[in-house]
């Protein structure tokens, strides 16, 4: 029977636990020594590594001294929380990573409080002890006080910690003694997280992830709480409502390094990949064929958002993606919510458009660029709130919002989130940094970011967790500029642009093809105006003074994709397609416009 250990890895986004992953499977000699790799292996996404951050979690498993060590990554996000849930599920222990300067982060408490409250063994790793004003010690206490506040246990309190630079290759148990090796870690994971503790039984095993491949279909993924499952064996699955199908096991495989080896029979504690399994969803479990007992399933924390997801119908359709019609957009989005569990997507009483619910601003938002990035055309409208009613009051989702700026600028983001409806909880000094903690309305985030970092040139670090439901706070100022809004279609001149630069800041450049209703440009008052961009000048055969001015026109101002979702009002859509992004309102014709102006009112 082989030794095993099950870990998962949870930190904040960029405290470098994808980094630590890489010096792990370098040193356990998984590569060959002639054979190239990257950086950043387990970030394989194209998105991860752009945002450089972990969106999906994975699974990796390493050797060292007779013990397989099964590796999951997991993401740092609260919005990808639903990711996080299921995972943890699979293993016995967790790393906790801290950065020496910053310390535990919102969405650290999130992870953690989830770990702790399975009764995983942590150790915590205080990381990148070399560099400048890092605090080492003292993260060490807010770490203590955190698992303090989160209820830990006796046992969960007495927790190893080492110190390192997972950048810099090594770990130890004391800070200002560098060693030059991250073994002490592998020794720290054998000796403190415990192996799997083995149920007497029949077979359980929880499907916790799916992997996909063109040649076998769908592969579940979970490990084996007890018994043991055998390549080609006759077992029940046990599904959410209640229902028990008979299926039967095709191939078994485990984790080996970065791939996968296929074996003929897996032990309890151990994580495995089972193909052959039809119509199974995340959650379900795989028992034995004569009585079948089934797991308790995941819990997922409720989503705080939705937007509306809908065909694109403007004058530009279907030039720039593959998958315009609302088949394409419905078939996606279901499937999406086979692996995406914090994600739900309901239809409405019209066939192109859909209800889709998530996490945050960011979880949608990925699901947008990875849908735009294979070709799918779509528009959506802008985020909303879920609201809730408790006990005949109307709820809404509050975060803890927590903001480090330099001090100079300290009071204006103050003012910005009491603006909308934010409270100042924690104002303490941190380095050269304000530290600021506010409690918030989700609807007060939407275009808080912008704000912000506008106001501090950028220095700001934003971060928010959800943290609970609370009596509605009353309205929110919104966005105060109105639009300008293109009247006819065609190319833009730069003349019409420099005639207009009084009128607001434009977003487009000089030669954009536009269409009429197109959002081009942001008024400096708070009405909407409809401008024409695409008027020549007019060329005489005189030569007048004067009249030979160089145009001069401001930059355009770009958007990324979360600061166009968070930028738009309710009248408006957002154009996504492969190629582009563009703001419009939702009825193109201004006098349509009037009328559902006058509806509404």
């Amino acid at each position: 029977m082989l030794n095993i250990r099950n870990i998962a890895i949870i930190a904040h986004v960029d405290h470098g636990k994808t980094t630590l992953v890489d010096k792990i499977i370098h040193i356990s000699k998984i590569f060959r020594e002639n054979q190239q790799f990257d950086d950043l292996i387990l970030d394989s996404n194209d998105l991860e590594r752009e945002r450089g951050i972990t969106i999906l979690s994975k699974n990796v498993s390493v050797r060292y001294k007779d013990t397989k060590i099964n590796i999951i990554d997991t993401p740092g996000h609260a919005d990808f929380g639903g990711e996080v849930e299921r995972v943890l599920k699979m293993a016995d222990g967790v790393i906790l990573l801290v950065d020496a300067f910053e310390g535990p982060m919102p969405q650290t408490r999130f992870v953690l409080g989830k770990a702790l409250a399975l009764g995983l063994t942590p150790i915590v790793v205080v990381n990148k002890v070399d560099k400048e004003n890092c605090r080492p010690d003292e993260v060490h206490e807010a770490v203590f006080d955190l698992m303090f506040n989160l209820d830990a246990t006796e046992d969960q309190l007495d927790f190893q910690t080492l110190y390192g630079s997972a950048k810099n290759n090594w770990m130890g148990p004391d800070w200002k003694n560098p060693t030059d090796t991250i073994l002490p870690l592998l020794d720290a994971i054998i000796d403190h997280i415990p192996a799997p503790k083995i149920d007497e039984g029949t077979l359980q095993m929880q499907i916790t992830s799916l992997d996909y491949s063109s040649f076998v279909g769908r592969i579940a993924i979970g490990r084996v709480k007890r018994g043991s499952i055998k390549e080609g064996a006759q077992l029940t699955l046990c599904k959410a409502d209640g229902v028990f199908k008979k299926v039967k096991v095709k191939e078994l495989h485990v984790f080996e390094g970065l791939g996968k080896n296929k074996v003929a029979e897996v032990h309890a504690g151990d994580i495995c990949a089972v193909t052959g399994i039809e119509d199974f969803e995340i959650g379900d479990t795989l028992a034995d064929l004569e009585n079948p007992e089934p797991l308790q399933r995941i819990s997922i924390d409720e989503p705080t958002m939705n937007m509306l997801f809908t065909i694109n119908n403007s004058p530009f359709f279907g030039k720039e993606g593959k998958f315009v019609t609302s088949r394409h957009l419905r078939d996606r989005l279901f499937k999406e919510m086979e692996k995406n569990l914090a994600l739900r997507v309901e239809t409405t009483d019209n066939e192109d458009k859909f209800l889709v619910y998530g996490r945050g601003i960011l979880h949608l938002s990925v699901l947008i660029e990875t849908m735009r990035r294979e070709g799918y055309e779509m528009q959506v409208g802008q985020p909303q709130v879920i609201f809730k009613e408790i006990d005949g009051v109307k709820n809404e989702p509050i975060e803890t919002l927590v903001v480090d700026v330099p001090e100079t600028t300290a009071g204006k983001v103050i003012e910005l989130a009491t603006q909308r409806k934010g409270e100042l909880l924690i104002m303490e000094p941190k380095g050269d940094l304000q530290h600021l903690e506010f409690k918030i309305p989700s609807r007060g985030l939407i275009g808080l970011r912008n704000n912000v970092l506008t106001m501090t040139q950028g220095e700001a670090i934003m971060n928010h967790r959800f943290s609970a439901y609370e009596p509605f706070k009353g309205p929110i100022p919104g966005r105060i500029n109105g639009s300008l809004i293109s009247m006819e279609g065609g190319q833009c001149t730069a003349y019409a642009i420099d005639k207009l630069q009084d009128r607001g800041t434009f977003f487009i450049d000089p030669g954009d093809e536009l269409y009429a209703g197109q959002v081009i440009g942001e008024n400096s008052r708070d009405n909407d105006i409809v401008v024409n961009v695409q008027k020549g000048k007019k060329l005489t055969n005189m030569r007048a003074s004067g009249s030979d001015d160089n145009v001069r026109i401001q930059p355009a101002k770009k958007f990324s994709l979360e600061e166009a979702m968070e930028y738009i009002q309710k009248d408006e859509y957002l154009e996504i397609t492969p190629k582009s992004i563009r703001m419009r309102k939702i009825y193109l014709d201004e006098n349509e416009r009037t009328r559902m102006a006058k509806k509404e009112a």
